[in-house]
């Protein structure tokens, strides 16, 4: 005997064990929470406490006005269980909004908005009548000309809710450099000594909109170091479709989520979030259904086709700026995972059958397909993320694979052994 072993292990083990711990640290990945899916924007000169209701109302109305089309897309019964979803939970995440979608207005003017914008986030976690996941505000960015107003807002924000209410996130617009990252933490912590909370309890996410956040002076992603230099406050990453085009000096007419340029910082931000916890949103379309019959029909079309295009890219959320979206995100959302469901069923079903006890394969039970652990989580995550859109439910899935119950789902999604 050579003794190899032990003394090669003692060595890997001190190079090692300070990667292994680190990397543990920098990528938990877990997350137990839902993810919306979509952030919905709103004025703060128009947000009201019936906000939720009345995009409901006028989200059913656009459907049903224009159900052939929506039929064209999908069937009968999807747009019923789309219909459904609208009159029943239609928006799962809201921003009251203070920038862009606000413009620039006196002090006195915005500060009344945000101290409005304030009360209705209050009433919402009073009463249950706003989002059914979350709700915030995106006030002024963290450029020199604007941070005093944004944080001015902020502050008027949470004056008028009288505290941080229940599920609070807001948005940091126009990321530019990781030092920025400080400045939110700062913030945050400021939050919670002002209003006796405990730390790492306010939420933020990060707007991706500048050419910088993607790549750096220095060449590195400086959107991955903002989200290892933010900790556990950060909630996501949010796509800025118009903003990050025009940096990126695409002409107005071709400024789209589809773009390359668009792609390409999706990617990046997909890559630097990847089994950190920290979710990645699509951004938006200028496009709104509205005017001419021909017009909503195209507009209807138009993003459910780019609702469909997010998800099969892995980005299972996005922004939407009127009630129609609501129709199409929910129609494209429920019949994706819908129709990925049978398939990920059969598959999740077959490796949950041959896997016994001790984690070895039965050969008796081979089904064809020798699915990795990695692509089991990935279709107990189609799974997880159908059940919570209301794409199908527990009997439809137990139906076709008894093995699959709630608990399994969960346990292979959070990449555990299932039981």
């Amino acid at each position: 005997m050579t003794g190899l072993t032990d003394r090669a292990a003692q060595r890997m083990d001190a190079i090692l064990d300070p990667v292994d711990a680190r990397l543990d640290a920098m990528y938990p990945d877990v997350r137990v929470d839902e993810q919306p899916v979509h952030t919905v924007y709103v004025g703060a000169d128009v947000v009201a406490n019936d906000t939720v209701s009345r995009w409901s109302t006028e989200a059913v109305s656009i459907a049903e006005a224009n159900r052939s089309v929506l039929v064209g897309l999908s069937s009968d019964a999807a747009v019923d269980a789309a219909i459904a979803r609208l009159r029943r939970d239609p928006v799962d995440d809201l921003r009251i909004d203070l920038e862009d979608g606000y413009g620039n207005r006196p002090d006195d003017v915005e500060d009344a908005h945000a101290r409005a914008a304030g009360e209705v986030l209050a009433h919402w976690s009073r009463t249950a009548t706003g989002p059914r996941l979350s709700s915030g505000v995106r006030c002024k960015g963290l450029g020199a000309a604007e941070r005093r107003r944004g944080l001015q807002s902020m502050e008027a924000v949470l004056t008028g809710a009288g505290g941080v209410p229940d599920g609070f996130v807001f948005t940091v617009p126009k990321l530019r450099a990781v030092e920025q990252v400080d400045a939110v933490v700062a913030l945050c912590e400021e939050i919670e000594r002002a209003h006796g909370l405990d730390e790492n309890t306010v939420r933020f996410e990060l707007q991706i909109e500048s050419p910088q956040a993607v790549i750096g002076f220095d060449g590195t992603a400086t959107v991955a170091a903002a989200i290892h230099r933010s900790g556990p406050r950060l909630s996501g990453l949010h796509y800025g479709t118009y903003d990050y085009s025009a940096a990126m000096g695409v002409v107005s007419a071709h400024q789209s989520l589809e773009h390359p340029v668009a792609d390409h910082a999706k990617a990046v931000m997909l890559a630097a979030a990847a089994q950190t916890g920290v979710w990645v949103s699509d951004g938006s379309t200028q496009v709104v259904p509205t005017g001419d019959p021909d017009r909503v029909a195209s507009a209807l079309r138009r993003h459910h086709r780019l609702v469909r295009r997010s998800l099969e890219r892995g980005i299972y959320q996005g922004w939407d700026m009127h009630p129609g979206h609501l129709v199409t995100r929910w129609l494209a959302v429920q019949t994706f995972f819908a129709e990925a469901m049978p398939a990920a069923v059969a598959r999740l079903g077959g490796h949950l059958e041959r896997v016994t006890g001790d984690g070895t394969a039965d050969p008796g039970s081979d089904t064809g397909v020798l699915d990795e652990p990695a692509t089991a989580r990935a279709m107990a995550t189609v799974v997880a993320r159908g059940w919570a859109c209301g794409a199908f439910t527990h009997d439809d899935v137990a139906a076709l694979a008894p093995a699959i119950t709630p608990a399994r789902v969960a346990a292979v999604a959070a990449g555990r052994r299932p039981v």
